[in-house]
């Protein structure tokens, strides 16, 4: 039986079912190295006590079996070493090791910061269809957009805008800052391979596999770079999102050509935006379309795919979400005063809209939603509700693309 799974830029996936044996792959293979690049998603805010919910759906529930032993515990994998590069403000710190849990978001980048992104279930897909050793590079920092903080060096320096200047921020030297530090932290782990990767030989070398991009909440929700159109207007407002994609792919493989001559085709997945599933904000789906649009150019056509990580969204707690921001929105109704509500003359005191809204909340949220929630969600919205079922399924379908890319499903020869 086999499962196929539909991406943008006309590739379909063929993904054998899970618990079904992959093809024997191949057995001299160099170390196969992927990156993982983006921001607070990539990085990763699923708390681990979430992954458990996965065992709830049976769709995701053989994909849980694949990251916990037997006795429970999680994997810590034998032939996928990571090297993540990330931190908070000028703070920048680098996490080693064999890859298991705890490489998601990390508040100390050394440290395990008991969270998950999309690198877990990456690596262990991966890993499960090739018995070469496997390096995941992972640069991602939170609060990062392409149109400046990862600004391609093609599309020249950010010109500051008149808010920019007022406010100021967006200097011009800081330009493509967090492009420059993915690209010397690629780099630097390349030429020192056995820091990173235990037993690694100079002599059985490396080949560049792959590269994820997951990024675009910062661009999304910009209306200064990416300024409202007449409502009548048939042009994406995102339209330069897709021009700078296309830069940055093109940039990537060529700032790595130095390492890997084959970078020049390296397989590229960009991880499409998903939040809210498939009920987008008009503006979140014509940014999704911007984000995919590079993977249907004929340059990029076989070599770069978009994956929709919408599939992924887990609508009941996305419904949940949604009750929770009806009591926020209850609650500054009332300290606001709000004309047409309860509060709108002022009279409640602190105390009573406290009172008031814990009925609220009790009313409109069940004791069973709220235990589902607290066995499914972590986070906000904006980091799909901090679901490890949703991460976990993210980073499988973006290694299954990559291994489509090479020409590699169901075995490990390029």
């Amino acid at each position: 039986m086999l499962r196929c799974v539909c991406l943008v830029g006309c590739l379909l996936v063929v993904i054998p079912a899970r618990g079904e044996t992959p093809a024997e792959p191949s057995s001299s293979k160099p170390l196969q190295v992927y990156i993982l690049a983006g921001q607070s998603n990539m990085e990763g805010h699923a708390k681990v006590e979430t992954i458990d919910y996965m065992s709830e759906d049976p769709q995701s529930k053989s994909l849980l079996a694949k990251m916990r032993n037997e006795d429970g515990t999680f994997r810590v994998c034998d032939r996928v070493s990571i090297s993540y590069l990330t931190g908070r403000g000028d703070n920048n710190g680098e996490g080693v090791g064999k890859l298991t849990t705890g490489y998601g978001s990390r508040p100390k980048p050394s440290e395990d910061g008991g969270k998950i992104g999309p690198e877990f279930t990456f690596g262990l897909t991966i890993e499960e269809h090739t018995d070469a050793p496997v390096l995941l590079i992972k640069t991602a920092w939170g609060g990062k957009s392409l149109f400046y903080d990862f600004r391609p060096p093609s599309a020249g320096v950010y010109p500051r805008t008149k808010n920019d200047i007022e406010r100021d921020r967006n200097h011009e030297e800081d330009s493509g800052k967090y492009y420059r530090l993915m690209v010397q932290h690629v780099k630097s782990v390349l030429g020192d391979l056995d820091r990173v990767v235990p037993g690694y030989q100079d002599d059985q070398g490396f080949e560049l596999a792959g590269f994820v991009w997951f990024q675009g909440w910062n661009d999304v929700v910009n209306r200064d770079v990416y300024p409202r159109l007449p409502a009548d207007s048939e042009q994406n407002r995102f339209e330069k999102y897709s021009e700078w994609m296309a830069d940055f792919i093109r940039d990537v493989r060529s700032d790595l050509g130095d390492v890997d001559s084959s970078a020049t085709d390296l397989p590229f997945v960009i991880g499409v935006m998903g939040v809210d599933g498939e009920h987008p904000s008009p503006d979140h789906r014509q940014f999704r379309d911007a984000m995919a649009a590079p993977a249907k150019m004929d340059a990029f056509r076989g070599n770069v795919v978009a994956v929709p990580t919408g599939p992924y969204w887990d609508e009941p707690l996305g419904a949940i979400a949604s009750k929770f921001g009806e009591v926020r929105q209850k609650s500054y109704q009332l300290r606001t005063k709000q004309r047409g509500h309860e509060n709108h003359d002022g009279s409640m005191s602190k105390e009573q809209q406290a009172e008031f809204m814990q009925e609220f909340e009790r009313e409109l949220i069940s004791e069973e939603e709220l235990a589902l929630w607290k066995r499914g969600a972590s986070n906000a919205g904006y980091h799909y509700l901090g679901c490890g079922k949703t991460m976990a399924q993210i980073g499988e379908a973006f290694a299954w693309a990559v291994l489509e890319l090479q020409g590699n499903s169901g075995d490990s020869s390029n």
